[in-house]
């Protein structure tokens, strides 16, 4: 009699779980798929004088930070955004955030946008750790927030958690399970920058990494709901974290980190009909460690990319720039360049090496200089033993075109460069393999 139970159980679980996917699949082989993108509109600036300036947009001493991420504010100002603790994975990990005035050239003050706990009472499930947070703007102009959460296991284990905001990121709507999927809505995470199609529509990349890994795009609407999904390449070949660039109203082109077999390269996939079908994934000229890349349009057509130039390790960070539509690519600046610490260095080159790179980037940091240092030994050495990374890049270019890049400077701090398009035109007619000071 039991037994005639749970079988009868089991059925009816089944049911609905069938139920529940022919549903899904039924939505998203039905709904209208959008006509075209929608592409901001960036002038071509020509400016006076090539200008580039470096700051730290965080702050938060003897601390680990990374995967950060930058939108425009609708007063020209910058808000970037990142996770912050003790190390990736841990308990006390939280969203931090400043604003950057340009007008100024400064940043503000460092701020916890939301932590573990929060999130975790307002989804009503255990939330173990967070991170990977980006921000795009909605059609109706309001900015929306996805990051990454984990209840159980690891970074495979993550489901997406978004909220809302009306005021610019000065404060939040509660966050909110974003379901991706029907049965148990596990391992979709996010990295790339959300963007938007004509209809008014949200376009969010994410990717797979549990069992295989994979790339695909979220459809969202204007109440913040999943519509449909699209797989950019097929499980099992290793495409994580896509870009997806825009050229006009049909072409685009997604950049993707590796994860597979050597040789390890950028993979890139295009469309022609504003995503509706992309190409088969393959592999460019551009080195990946298994590691992030990032990338925008300019205005004259050529795609300007940040990223790790190298097969393995993340000890250079390059830019990089395309003329034929990302066919091929030429190195324009190194900006970060410590190869020669693949045999890692002694604490007391470190600590020198490492007070000559905080004062080139950011004069501020003189008067509390031991305490910059100290922070990225605690971060980057161990056994008397340090090492170097630059990763996780993020590139938005502003409505003036001006171009803003932050990313990871050694697990200590978030870097930030502003450089306009005078600075950029420079140095894409010369070359070179020179690190950026």
């Amino acid at each position: 009699m039991m037994s005639g139970k749970l079988t009868a159980h089991r059925s009816l679980m089944l049911m609905i779980i069938l139920i529940a996917f022919v549903g899904a699949f039924y939505k998203a082989a039905h709904f209208p798929a959008p006509s075209s993108f929608q592409k901001s509109a960036i002038p071509v600036v020509s400016s006076a004088a090539p200008r580039i300036e470096s700051h730290f947009a965080s702050s938060k001493l003897f601390t680990q930070v990374h995967a950060s991420s930058a939108i425009e504010l609708q007063d020209g100002r910058i808000r970037a955004f990142w996770f912050s603790g003790s190390r990736e994975g841990a308990k006390d990990v939280a969203i931090h955030s400043a604003v950057f005035d340009p007008s100024k050239a400064q940043w503000g003050t460092e701020e916890v946008v939301m932590t573990r706990e929060r999130t975790q009472s307002a989804l009503h499930r255990y939330v173990a750790k967070l991170g990977n947070p980006v921000v795009g703007r909605a059609a109706d102009g309001t900015l929306r927030m996805y990051y990454v959460t984990v209840s159980l296991g690891g970074w495979a284990g993550s489901s997406i958690t978004t909220m809302s905001s009306g005021d610019e990121g000065a404060t939040w709507s509660e966050p909110r399970r974003l379901v991706t999927s029907p049965f148990i809505n596990i391992s979709t995470l996010v990295k790339g920058a959300p963007y938007l199609y004509r209809d008014g529509t949200m376009g969010l990349p994410v990717y797979h990494e549990f069992i295989s890994k994979f790339a695909e795009i979220l459809r969202i609407d204007e109440n913040g709901a999943v519509l449909d999904k699209q797989r950019l390449a097929a499980g099992g070949q290793g495409t994580l974290q896509p870009v997806v660039l825009i050229e006009d109203a049909q072409k685009a082109r997604v950049l993707m980190r590796y994860a597979g077999a050597e040789p390890h390269r950028v993979v890139t996939a295009t469309t022609n009909d504003a995503g509706r079908h992309w190409t088969a994934p393959e592999k460019t000229a551009m080195g990946n460690p298994d590691a992030a890349v990032t990338g925008v349009v300019l205005p004259d057509g050529r795609i300007l990319a940040a990223l790790n130039d190298l097969e393995q390790g993340r000890e250079a960070l390059s830019l990089m720039i395309s003329a034929d539509g990302g066919n091929t690519w030429r190195e324009i600046q190194r900006l970060e360049d410590h190869l020669t610490a693949k045999i890692p260095f002694d604490e007391e080159h470190f600590i020198g090496n490492t007070q000559t790179l905080l004062l080139q980037r950011d004069s501020s940091v003189k008067q509390h200089l031991a305490d910059y240092v100290e922070s990225a030994k605690r971060t980057e050495c161990s056994k008397g033993q340090c090492s170097y990374e630059f990763s996780y890049p993020y590139l938005i270019q502003t409505r003036n075109g001006d171009f803003h890049l932050v990313y990871t400077w050694n697990r200590t701090f978030v870097e930030h460069l502003w450089f306009n398009q005078a600075w950029l035109d420079q140095r894409a007619q010369k070359p070179s393999h020179d690190a950026l000071h």
